[in-house]
């Protein structure tokens, strides 16, 4: 897939996978951080000792929310930018799942398929990826979700046959 591509190419790219984003190392300092930044202590997060001893786990685990953060990193490292895209925003999610516990230390990295493309509007297009989030070495993905963007562009740039 190129890094770049045009604005009219996108509908075509339904049912694409448009890549996969690079391994992500969630080590316990990035666990601690996101628990710090939300408030959220629980021990099967921040108590490696613990954790280990009490839970099923073998040690912490990171915070479903923290995994679903790094979408935005994901989607940066792999999906191609539109050249008209003047701004991207996050509209929201229709289905998350978690499925499997991300492990301290473990590498994850991110699935993109474009599951839709609707033009929205004189400049803008409504983005809606099948994603989902792989553990290294694991069966199971961390999680899956149906995630939502939307893309602004200058009115001027929109393809005649959308």
């Amino acid at each position: 897939m190129p890094a770049d591509i045009h604005l009219k190419d996108v509908p075509a790219l339904v049912g694409s996978e448009l890549g996969v984003s690079r391994w992500f190392v969630v080590d316990q300092t990035m666990i601690d951080r996101f628990a710090g930044a939300t408030e959220d202590h629980q021990f099967i997060h921040t108590d490696p000792v613990r954790a280990a001893a009490e839970t099923p786990f073998g040690g912490t685990i990171a915070h479903g929310f923290l995994t679903l953060s790094l979408l935005s990193a994901m989607n940066f490292d792999c999906v191609p930018r539109i050249i008209e895209q003047t701004m991207g925003i996050n509209y929201g999610f229709d289905k998350v799942r978690f499925i499997t516990p991300v492990k301290s230390g473990a590498r994850v990295r991110g699935r993109f398929v474009l599951d839709e493309a609707r033009f929205r509007g004189a400049g803008m297009v409504t983005i809606r990826y099948d994603v989902s989030v792989e553990i290294e070495d694991e069966r199971k993905p961390a999680l899956t979700a149906d995630w939502i963007t939307i893309i602004q562009f200058d009115p001027k740039d929109r393809p005649e046959d959308v």
